[in-house]
């Protein structure tokens, strides 16, 4: 999709088309950029990039707020449109998706038709401008998605997926960031085609599994990384993690511990969407200076409830703060994932099966009313808005697979 929180933004708001627009918070405040529009990308403005930067680039920007909800049903509209062409589809984000055309010809026609279709169907239904990508790896299609925006499509031939990709830079293969681009191009590395010179061997060997991937990449397949499972296939998180960035720093206890307990919800509720349950817990602390510091606890039996993430990471953080000190950010992590908890005692079990019940009922209420709907009290004074990401709760085409 193009720029598609703003998009969005532009169906409730007209008045925004063609201006700088930035959503993700207000210009003061300490968050990052959620999206920018194509006329504040000008100005050097970009996804994740601090508020308050953001401002300084493009002082003439409107700033806007995310609303999560409109985003899910907006993306719940495309994926619809997407599975009337192919019931294969992978919704690899919120405003991305892969969809796998193989054996529709005689309903849609050759590839490229099809691909005009679909684009042509995105706008009619959701009145949101999408960019299309054609190839015979996920890889090829995403690169070749990105260099149609907006509003394109390309197709790169069969055949032709080396030549098509050896003059790009190194940075537009996914999953390259900056530091990798950093140690490619200490070695004379800058551009795709560079990576020929070198044996798959001499790549292993200096950037480990990752380098076979890159090597792969390079060649147009689907190695490593997002593209190990198939196209619409379930493929669980190996981790979960929320945090939250105060917009004044603070060393009030009830404060933070508040803070922790909504972090804790709505991390065991991206838990109980994909039926996991986590049995590492880590604590990470950002104090006012910026240091950083992050705490984990292996738990004696897996869990997936609000509750005990929050008393371990309680735990964690009383262990860890220096008392006083004031925190700009706190965020919750669980990784270690098993499909269902360890076993306790009968009681322990009841005690656990009715919050299980309690949590499921109340994960119910804020699908219908949204986030802030329901919340535990411990939590409640610790209510911020979540920021707008990529990676929602409710996903469409993941929960009901989950």
């Amino acid at each position: 999709m193009d720029a598609f929180f703003v998009s969005v933004e532009e169906l409730f708001d007209p008045s925004l088309k063609g201006k700088a627009v930035v959503v993700g918070g207000q210009r003061h405040e300490r968050g990052v950029v959620s999206a920018a529009s194509y006329e504040a990308r000008k100005f050097g403005v970009h996804s994740a990039m601090p508020l308050r930067t953001a401002a300084k680039l493009c002082p003439q920007a409107v700033f806007v707020d995310g609303h999560r909800d409109r985003y899910l049903e907006a993306s719940e509209q495309v994926y619809k449109v997407l599975t009337s062409f192919s019931p294969m589809v992978e919704m690899a984000s919120i405003d991305e998706a892969y969809i796998d055309m193989t054996g529709t010809e005689r309903l849609h026609g050759p590839v490229l038709n099809a691909a005009h279709a679909l684009h042509q169907r995105v706008k009619s239904q959701t009145q949101l401008n999408c960019s299309i990508g054609i190839g015979t790896s996920r890889l090829v299609a995403k690169v070749a998605s990105a260099k149609a925006k907006p509003y394109g499509i390309l197709w790169v031939v069969p055949g032709q997926e080396s030549r098509f990709l050896a003059p790009l830079d190194v940075r537009d293969i996914p999953g390259v960031g900056k530091v990798t681009e950093q140690n490619l191009a200490a070695m004379g590395i800058r551009l795709v085609s560079d990576l020929s010179r070198f044996e798959d061997s001499f790549l292993e060997e200096n950037f480990g599994k990752w380098g076979l991937a890159l090597a792969g990449k390079a060649r147009g397949e689907d190695a490593g990384g997002w593209f190990d499972s198939q196209v619409g296939e379930n493929s669980d998180p190996k981790s979960i993690s929320h945090e939250h960035t105060y917009n004044e720093d603070t060393a009030d206890v009830d404060n933070l511990e508040a803070t922790l307990m909504r972090l804790s919800e709505m991390v065991g509720r991206r838990l109980r969407e994909h039926a996991l349950h986590a049995r590492t817990i880590q604590l990470k602390l950002r104090y006012k200076d910026f240091t950083t510091i992050t705490r984990a606890h292996s738990l004696p039996a897996a869990t997936q409830l609000d509750t005990e993430i929050f008393e371990q990471i309680k735990t964690l953080f009383h262990k860890n703060w220096r008392r006083g000190a004031h925190v700009r950010l706190l965020g919750v992590h669980c990784s270690s994932f098993e499909a269902a908890g360890g076993q306790a005692n009968l009681l322990e079990d009841d005690r656990r099966q009715r919050w299980q019940q309690a949590l499921a009922a109340a994960d119910r209420m804020r699908d219908k009313f949204g986030d802030s709907s329901v919340s535990l009290a411990s939590g409640m004074k610790g209510g911020f808005r979540e920021r707008t990401h990529e990676n929602p709760v409710d996903l469409p085409g993941k929960k009901d697979r989950a």
